[in-house]
């Protein structure tokens, strides 16, 4: 069994040189659990015998779904994890009954007994290794179906169909669905949407975010000075010069006239269900639609805040800046995430997503990722291998100095 020693230079299980990492003189308590001796490791595995090992297994690798690894666990990490646990910062859970009547030096032991076992072997990678899918090019794919009514990269040109750039995706999906469940009526996009998924419509919805802007290219009739001064009501929800600025409500710079004033109409009749539109729609006779289609035909769209979603390997390497390379961290509060189980892997980052777990910068991180990144980086972690961290005395410079 390994002792873990206090100290200022961190060196992997595998002999390679790792960066420093400064612990400052008199080593802070969350610290502790770097520097307990073999005696203090063999009382917490006496600890974990009793309140860890079924689920958590003598040796630290789990068996059960849901049950994170933590043999080699970063020690300091393991600690303050189990200490959020005790002192209520995590929401109830079996851990917190676990540890609830645990010492400060029992979690520190147990942490600690736990972070000098040998980590798990790496996940073995799938049979068949699929490159790994672009969304957007999937999204380009599925589009392309659309492309001879909308446009090819959703400009469109034909009087009185849409364009779809310029679109918030949540919008675009929203619309998607209300085809599909027939609060639209259209019995062609219906046909076209009936059988796509979730999934698909999103992609499809990211692809159109990411084309350049440019207006519709039938041509308006109607008067757009009289549509501007008709507009003013409409601002409030679709923003000046019709470009939204949530992601619920479409942007109208851009949009094909024919096809706007046909939603006018629509909501007017009650085709289209909307009460704020209806009240509004009802007001207006057919001059006035046709006004304020040419107005908003005429504005420039924007595309909307939406960006390129990061690859694979992009988010590896956002990842390994904190959790070292390959998810082998060498800083002692920081997790390593190298053969972890992915389905542990998936259920942090959803509890990061959802605030369920606090950390400022893993939220601004995680709200960033998709389903599908979450499953992917988790897959990719779990296959990777582990390194065990020792942490070693170093003297501060000039300490033997006369001697």
């Amino acid at each position: 069994m390994r002792t873990l020693v206090a100290g200022m230079l961190a060196v992997c299980a595998s002999g390679a040189a790792a960066q420093p990492v400064q612990l400052q003189p008199g080593i802070a308590n969350e610290l502790r659990a770097v520097y307990v001796t073999s005696v203090e490791i063999a009382e917490g595995a006496r600890i974990a015998q009793t309140a860890c090992a079924r689920c958590h297994g003598m040796n630290g690798i789990s068996a059960t779904k849901g049950v994170p690894h933590l043999a080699g666990q970063r020690a300091a990490y393991l600690d303050l994890q189990l200490r959020t646990y005790r002192y209520g910062t995590r929401p109830k859970s079996a851990m917190t009954g676990a540890v609830r009547y645990l010492s400060e030096d029992a979690l520190v032991n147990v942490a600690a007994y736990y972070a000098s076992l040998e980590p798990p072997r790496p996940a073995a990678p799938p049979k068949a290794t699929p490159a790994s899918a672009d969304p957007l090019q999937a999204g380009r794919d599925a589009a392309a179906a659309c492309g001879g009514c909308h446009g090819e990269t959703g400009v469109s040109s034909t009087p009185g169909m849409p364009s779809l750039v310029g679109l918030d995706p949540k919008y675009f999906v929203a619309a998607v669905n209300a085809y599909k469940s027939g609060q639209r009526k259209n019995d062609m996009m219906q046909s076209v949407v009936g059988a796509m998924s979730e999934e698909i419509a999103k992609e499809v919805a990211l692809f159109y975010a990411l084309q350049k802007p440019a207006r519709a290219q039938a041509p308006a009739g109607g008067d757009a000075a009289a549509g501007k001064a008709a507009a003013a009501p409409c601002a409030g929800c679709h923003g000046d010069a019709g470009v939204s600025a949530s992601p619920a409500t479409p942007s109208l710079a851009g949009q094909d006239a024919e096809y706007f004033a046909a939603a006018l109409r629509a909501y007017k009749d009650g085709a289209r269900k909307d009460d704020t539109m209806k009240s509004l729609a009802s007001a207006l006779d057919d001059r006035a639609m046709r006004d304020l289609a040419a107005y908003y035909a005429a504005q420039q769209p924007q595309p909307p805040n939406v960006r390129r979603p990061y690859s694979l390997a992009e988010w590896t390497e956002r990842c390994d800046r904190c959790h070292g390379a390959n998810g082998n961290s060498i800083e002692p509060q920081v997790p390593r995430l190298a053969a972890q189980r992915a389905d542990w892997l998936e259920l942090v980052l959803e509890e990061y997503r959802s605030g369920a777990r606090k950390s400022t910068a893993m939220a601004a991180m995680s709200a960033l990722m998709s389903e599908r990144d979450v499953k992917e980086l988790a897959a990719y972690y779990a296959r990777q291998r582990p390194r065990a961290v020792i942490y070693i005395v170093v003297p501060p410079a000039g300490a033997n100095r006369g001697k």
